[in-house]
């Protein structure tokens, strides 16, 4: 069982003899023993101290020592610029939201990736999952980048901000405040390590308005506004890929016309804004499904009709007319097994898949009962307000688990060790079937060829610098 550290005086004698600080870095003295069981220590310390300069101190040692053995933090903007030029095709890339688990389910996905020799794979999280599962930036990149280090991974990881979105009644109320939270947001999870950023205004999008230009106008405009400030927060030698957004997941489906819309008000702003500064790199559209899916009275998953010619047209003129990756699919995780082929087919650049991970960890046979019971009975406790006239109970638990992970995320980490490995095979099988659908098998040589990552430094803890 792993050891939580609860002064920097403990975590620097578990360090000895595995990992040394010398001249303001880390340097790996026995590997072996760092996967065995220090790194065990280090991230349940990194997420679960109850000391502030402890736990600082250790997600800085988790991602340190990631490097020293060749794990790196990066941007997938090369490998979408090459996209764009239509010099690489075929395959989309997964992009996964861990929202519970995380240290675990990340080393699934690590090996089902390195078993299928998959390149390019997007570790991500959204703001509004960050509040209900309790994991900042700082939080998630250490338990992603220990799980790398655990299982024995080499090469970029690729962490990103989705759905770093711009809540439209906020904006209403206090436009102001609510564009600094997300600002806010972005630096933390910039200075943090994440690479990667998702835009998304298209709760702003207005569609009473009569020209789609102008439906589209405050989108653009702010899109463009938080993808200079972006630009101006990035590393040195590093390039953000940024996503922007056309229409929200869940409402009407997007159109040509509203993609040339943006994209030509979104490119006049950030001309005016940075010259030649880099734009986005891919556009995220809706095409037919919703986020978590659409739970029916019993509980079960309504079948979803995916317009898939929306997203190869949109795709097509994304990367034809404006240079882009392609269209991003969300909200897919929930779609039938037979869909997932179907998005490399139609030039889907990339595809966000969250909940259906989420649906495996609490209905696998191996979690265990009284566990989930208890967090059933948390969330009818304290949050009835939430459910609707119409929905029956098995639809309030569906659509309202995802908010009990944070508050149980201790007791969701120390699972019997038993029940952690079984959930882990059967998660590990899933991302290795839908890497095989998505055509990312074989793909890390690609990722070689088009992505050098940036080993940017990082400030060492004063607890250390003695």
């Amino acid at each position: 069982m792993a050891t939580t550290y609860e002064s920097i005086d403990q975590l620097k004698k578990g360090l000895e003899g595995v990992l040394t600080i010398s001249e303001g870095d880390v340097r790996v003295l026995d590997e072996r023993s760092l996967r065995s069981s220090l790194i065990d220590d280090l991230v349940f310390t990194a997420v679960f101290s109850s000391q502030d300069d402890t736990r600082k101190a250790a997600r800085w040692l988790i991602r340190r020592t990631g490097a020293a053995v060749g794990i790196l933090s990066a941007s997938i903007m090369p490998l979408y610029e090459a996209m764009g030029r239509k010099e690489v095709s075929g395959f989309t890339v997964p992009a996964i939201n861990i929202r519970a688990l995380t240290y675990d389910v990340a080393q699934a996905v690590f090996r089902a990736a390195m078993k299928n020799k998959v390149g390019p794979v997007i570790y991500e999280i959204a703001r509004s999952e960050i509040d209900y599962t309790a994991q900042r930036p700082y939080e998630y990149i250490s338990a992603v980048t220990a799980a790398a280090i655990k299982v024995g991974y080499k090469g970029p990881l690729f962490l990103q901000g989705d759905h770093f979105q711009v809540n439209a009644k906020k904006f209403a109320s206090d436009p102001g405040k609510e564009v600094q939270a997300v600002k806010d947001l972005i630096w933390e999870a910039i200075e943090a390590g994440f690479y990667n950023i998702d835009i998304d205004t298209s709760t702003l999008v207005d569609l009473s308005k009569r020209k789609v230009e102008e439906q589209q106008e405050t989108n653009y405009s702010l899109a463009a506004e938080l993808t200079t400030m972006i630009r101006d927060l990035e590393p040195a030698g590093v390039t953000i890929s940024v996503g922007g957004e056309i229409g929200e997941v869940g409402g009407k489906n997007s159109t040509v016309e509203e993609l040339r819309a943006y994209m030509a008000g979104y490119l006049e702003e950030i001309k005016r804004d940075g010259g030649d500064m880099k734009g986005i790199s891919k556009i995220s559209v809706q095409s037919g499904t919703t986020h978590g899916g659409v739970p029916l009275p019993d509980g079960t998953i309504a079948k979803v009709k995916l317009d898939f010619n929306t997203l190869e047209e949109l795709s097509e003129v994304a990367r034809v007319e404006f240079g882009l990756a392609g269209a991003v699919q969300h909200g897919a995780s929930t779609l039938p097994n037979e869909a997932f082929d179907k998005f490399p087919k139609t030039g889907t650049a990339e595809i966000h898949l969250a909940t259906g991970f989420q649906n495996m960890i609490y209905e696998s046979k191996h979690f265990p009962a009284a566990l989930r019971d208890e967090i059933y009975e948390y969330i009818k406790a304290k949050m009835m307000g939430e459910k609707k006239d119409t929905d029956t109970e098995e639809q309030f638990i569906y659509k309202t688990r995802k908010k009990g992970l944070g508050p149980f995320k201790k007791e969701l980490w120390n699972l019997p060790e038993g029940a952690l490995h079984a959930i882990g095979r059967e998660l590990e099988n899933q991302f290795s079937f839908l890497f095989e659908k998505l055509n990312v098998k074989d793909t890390a040589d690609i990722v070689g060829k088009y992505i050098k990552p940036i080993d940017v430094p990082v400030k060492i803890p004063e607890a250390f610098k003695a």
